[in-house]
């Protein structure tokens, strides 16, 4: 039996259909047209769920949604990027399609498919970190997601490490996003670079058509001064929010996806060492976590809606 899986996003909408063991036979994108309103965008994705079903025995349908989910009533509850509030994802898809579809927030579906078959596979408890434009996760415990009371838990880019810090898009202050998110590094480097304009960050710039998370790391390979010191100070960041989720859950594993975590060892080995020196108890504990990078890529989200729809499904 294969299910689907569905990624929506504010800007593309992508589908696959996936095996029993997370393999992706086929898959397809079209854009989202947010703007064209929320039946406009159900419409789209009830005919990618038909055209990916064709032909197929499909046991099941999973949508990774952003914002707020309630898979008990079917509706997205809110998503800010999608403008849509108390929408009934399900019943529209229904009437569309003649699936019931599971829904789960986008960052926990992408959780969800890193811990059933990728990174994190095998591991009883996982936490996955996205540093994106912000950063956002999922938190898996003996192999279900952690949703919380009202769906909305595992905001984990949302702790404060900084009292009194920079100001977030949530409207709080030191937020662990606004401080080791992708952007937060891009608005590290930028600074920095205004600071030193010897510093070979600018011609690296220049070669990667604007400043991204690769500038400092690169220039810092190159043995540049400010490019080091702007990501040791990063991973500082990332470090103290990686800790506190290591305090809090002690996962098996915590895998990191993202842009910046395409680093691999050059940001991992350095986090590895900040990270075990804030550990509770670390000089008398026995086990660590894994810190890995993440293996789906954007594919992670898709398989972990079809797997959840699986599980939903009782075949697991």
């Amino acid at each position: 039996m294969n299910y689907l899986g569905i990624d929506l996003g504010g800007t593309n909408l992508k589908g696959a259909v996936i095996t029993e063991e997370g393999e992706i036979i086929r898959e397809a994108s079209r854009p989202t047209h947010a703007e064209r309103g929320a039946d406009s965008v159900a419409n789209a994705i009830g005919e990618l769920i038909c055209t990916l079903a064709a032909g197929e025995r499909i046991g099941g349908v999973g949508i990774g949604c952003p914002g707020t989910v309630d898979n008990a009533s079917g509706e997205v509850v809110y998503a800010n990027n999608l403008n849509w509030v108390h929408y009934p994802l399900r019943e529209k898809l229904r009437e569309r399609t003649g699936f019931a579809v599971e829904l789960v927030n986008d960052a926990n579906a992408a959780a969800l498919g890193e811990v059933l078959a990728g990174a994190a596979k095998g591991a009883h408890s996982a936490v996955i970190l996205t540093l994106g434009t912000g950063v956002g996760g999922g938190v898996v415990i003996d192999g279900k997601l952690l949703t919380g009371y009202t769906g909305a838990a595992s905001e984990l880019g949302h702790m404060v490490i900084a009292e009194n810090g920079e100001r977030c898009s949530c409207g709080r202050r030191g937020c662990f996003e606004t401080y080791a998110s992708g952007a937060a590094l891009t608005r590290m480097t930028e600074k920095a670079m205004a600071q030193h304009p010897d510093s070979s960050m600018h011609e690296l710039a220049k070669r990667y058509d604007g400043v991204d998370g690769r500038v400092a790391f690169e220039a810092q390979k190159a043995g540049d001064a400010a490019g080091d010191a702007v990501v040791k100070q990063y991973i500082r960041f990332l470090a103290l929010g990686v800790a506190n989720l290591v305090n809090i859950f002690f996962p098996e594993v915590i895998a990191l996806s993202g842009g910046v975590a395409e680093q691999g060892e050059h940001l991992l080995a350095p986090l590895r060492e900040e990270v075990s020196r804030m550990e509770y108890g670390a000089a008398y504990t026995a086990k660590h976590p894994k810190i890995v990078s993440c293996t789906l890529g954007y594919r992670a989200g898709m398989t972990g809606a079809a797997l959840l729809a699986k599980n939903k499904n009782g075949t697991a």
